[in-house]
């Protein structure tokens, strides 16, 4: 992305470009450092960079987190003890009190009665600030203590002035603080007044941002009405409109900055065409011992329609546990073998990678077709031997970890790349597999699904395939909480299903007893269930910290039926696909999030049985734990847990933005799947027939853009 904003600068430079005066004057106040408005200053402004509170249009965007509506004037005479009301009265008296505690009160009076103000601290401030006669507007909780009173109100002096209140008599923005904020005294009250002189100064500007046909076409209110509204509304219905204007544009440019990347892509990278694997793939269908299911073959069909292009396939697959990932990736992989091309696939982990090279070995037995296994348990005389073999071109398929991306690694004629559990790769490391090769395909894997304009959002650079549909024959997980004082009835219930031949995996979250967190490990426990609870079962430990060529024993030994029962870290998360076995036991549940519990969950539930998973708590959850457990207790769909997780944490952490090099919203909510549909469509429509933003029409979206994002994004993110 940052190539096409540098475009964008050098066309600036070298070409005829400029806006109207109207809109310059206008961009150059709303991007100008905070700093410059009064009440802040440098040492202020350093704090809310801390917020990305850069610029002024920064500030206007920095919405309240709630409203109270102080709109309604209440007569004294008719005050109720612990309403909140809002009362204009006129000063009688005022000053310091003496007695247990010093006091600050302030008296008022309007046609139908006296109210006393009354400040226990923090008064220092309001010495010399009143005098007799001056009217104020009030607003607080009413107590009542020899006569009614309002303690610490907000308020205002109003008279000799035509101006709108701001604190009081009208709906009072409350703003996100902390103690930080709160240190500077840009709190609720401080930000208003701040905000207020900004927009007092907007008021004499036509500042605009989004091109009159898109508002019109939306129905969106203009910039400066917007900022207003949001922050000083006339209405509830007010601050809806405002703030769907703002975050209507957060996504707009969010999403324009996303469509000139795609449209470079897709315009200027050459890429190899790809005809579909009709000898391989047909044998490996045929091979198959099940049919695949019609969301595979839906997503099979868009994956052959993206190789057969002259531009480099980059494609995302999103599917929950066990919907058949693998065999698609497989079939892809084909696809670039029967070409005459290599296929490598990315995988996180050692355990993965070698589960996945088990797999391709057995589907691909009989077929003339060279897959090698390569992380950096290879060592010594093999590992140079597969590079030379690489190199040469020898190998078809390459399965391996981080150690693909090393120098060290060439290959003869890289064709296509697969990346497996992607979201646990940065977007620099899927680059550098890249170059390994002559702009070859990219298919991209996750079973951490998220909603399709998400997904679109959060990948911005890729096209989007689901498979929304599991395979025939799967018995729906029964997933329940286990507290402590049950677990006993637990194990009986485990040591019931080994008897009857099943398998099981117990899993922690350490490997090792930590000081700071007390918590069950692996280790210590596979002792004790050694021991003492099922002294008769066959148990194996598994951890990331073993070695591989450990792991890869462990691994087989329970894929062959020799281990009943393997006590597990979260190693287990991706990778093992053991049929047989139908138990997992999560031991302090509540210290996984909600996708990696159903990561882990989905290693069970492959077979014919009916599979259970217990999730366990030594202590009481906390509520956003709760939230989580009760989720993955109510369901198996990976897309409504993935929702769930979104509702819980919020969307931003899910997708990882900073991981993708996307900015942050400030205003618009990633999970409003209309809002963010009518953004994307309008800003790709835009830069599919101008991608640099040249046309006189779009020379105001250019501008906003390189002002919004163009001194942001870090050129190791995007480019």
């Amino acid at each position: 992305m940052t190539v096409v904003l540098i475009a964008f600068i050098i066309s600036i430079m070298t070409g005829d470009y400029s806006i109207s005066d109207t809109h310059s004057e206008a961009l150059k106040f709303l991007f100008s450092d905070v700093r410059y408005l009064k009440g802040i200053g440098p040492s202020k402004a350093k704090v809310l960079r801390e917020y990305n509170l850069n610029s002024i249009l920064d500030l206007f965007f920095y919405v309240p987190r709630k409203y109270l509506d102080h709109s309604k004037i209440a007569p004294i005479s008719q005050l109720v003890e612990g309403e909140t009301v809002t009362i204009i009265g006129e000063v009688t008296s005022y000053g310091f009190t003496y007695g247990r505690k010093r006091r600050y009160i302030v008296n008022i009076k309007d046609q139908t009665g006296h109210l006393e103000l009354v400040w226990f601290s923090g008064y220092k401030y309001l010495d010399g600030l009143f005098e007799e006669g001056d009217v104020l507007s009030v607003t607080g909780k009413v107590g009542f203590y020899d006569g009614y009173q309002i303690t610490h109100p907000e308020f205002e002096i109003i008279s000799g002035s035509d101006d709108q209140p701001i604190h009081t008599q009208r709906i009072i923005p409350v703003y996100p603080e902390t103690a930080i904020l709160r240190k500077i005294k840009l709190h609720s009250r401080g930000l208003r007044r701040v905000i207020k002189q900004a927009l007092d100064q907007l008021k004499n500007i036509h500042c605009e941002t989004l091109p009159k046909e898109l508002r019109q076409k939306f129905g969106l209110l203009g910039l400066g009405e917007a900022i207003a509204q949001v922050h000083f509304p006339d209405s509830p219905e007010a601050v809806e409109r405002g703030h769907n204007r703002l975050a209507f544009e957060e996504l707009f440019y969010l999403e324009l900055l996303l469509a000139a990347r795609h449209q470079k892509r897709v315009a200027q990278e050459p890429g190899i065409s790809f005809p579909p694997p009709k000898r391989l793939g047909r044998k490996l269908l045929d091979n198959l011992n099940f049919e695949l299911t019609g969301a595979q073959k839906k997503v099979l069909n868009e994956i052959y329609a993206d190789m057969e292009k002259p531009h480099p396939m980059n494609r995302l697959l999103q599917g929950d546990v066990g919907c058949g990932k693998t065999v698609v990736a497989l079939l892809t992989m084909l696809g670039a073998v029967e070409a005459g091309y290599q296929a490598a696939l990315m995988a996180p982990t050692e355990v993965l990678a070698e589960q996945h090279g088990f797999s391709l070995a057995k589907m691909l037995d009989g077929f003339d077709i060279n897959v090698v296994v390569f992380t950096g348990s290879v060592t010594g005389k093999k590992r140079q031997a597969l590079l030379d073999k690489i190199a040469s071109g020898e190998i078809n398929i390459v399965i391996g970890t981080h150690t693909l991306i090393q120098a060290k690694v060439e290959f003869a004629k890289l064709g296509l790349i697969v990346v497996d559990e992607q979201h646990k790769f940065g977007v620099a490391q899927r680059g550098i597999l890249k170059k390994k090769g002559l702009y070859p395909d990219t298919l991209v894997m996750t079973a951490t699904p998220i909603p399709r304009t998400l997904a679109m959002t959060a990948y911005g650079d890729l096209d989007v395939s689901i498979i929304n549909q599991m395979p025939p024959g799967r018995i729906p997980i029964k997933t329940s909480f286990v507290p402590i004082e049950k677990q006993d009835k637990m194990n009986e219930f485990i040591a019931e299903q080994v008897g009857a031949g099943r398998q099981v995996y117990i899993v922690y979250p350490l490997v090792e007893e930590s000081e700071k967190i007390d918590l069950k490990a692996a280790k210590e426990s596979y002792e004790a269930f050694k021991a003492d609870i099922f002294p008769d079962m066959n148990l194996a430990l598994l951890h990331g910290r073993m070695k591989g060529i450990e792991k890869n024993k462990v691994m087989v030994n329970f894929k062959a039926g020799k281990i009943d029962i393997i006590i597990a870290t979260i190693v287990i998360e991706v990778g093992l696909d053991v049929p047989n076995a139908n138990v997992m036991v999560i031991e302090h549940a509540e210290r996984f999030g909600l996708s990696q519990l159903h990561q882990l969950r989905g290693r069970i539930g492959r077979g014919t049985h009916q599979s259970y998973c217990f999730l366990l708590s030594d202590s009481k959850p906390t509520k956003e734990a709760e939230a989580r457990i009760a989720t993955l207790c109510g369901t198996n769909d990976g897309f409504k847990i993935a929702e769930a997780d979104m509702a819980i944490r919020g969307p931003g952490e899910i997708m990882g933005t900073r991981q993708h090099g996307l900015p942050e919203l400030k205003v618009a909510n990633l999970m409003d799947a209309e809002m963010l549909s009518l953004a994307r469509q309008s800003a790709f429509e835009i830069i599919s027939t101008d991608e640099l933003l040249m046309k006189s029409d779009n020379r105001l979206l250019r501008e906003v853009l390189i002002n919004k994002y163009g001194k942001k994004i870090k050129y190791s993110k995007i480019a």
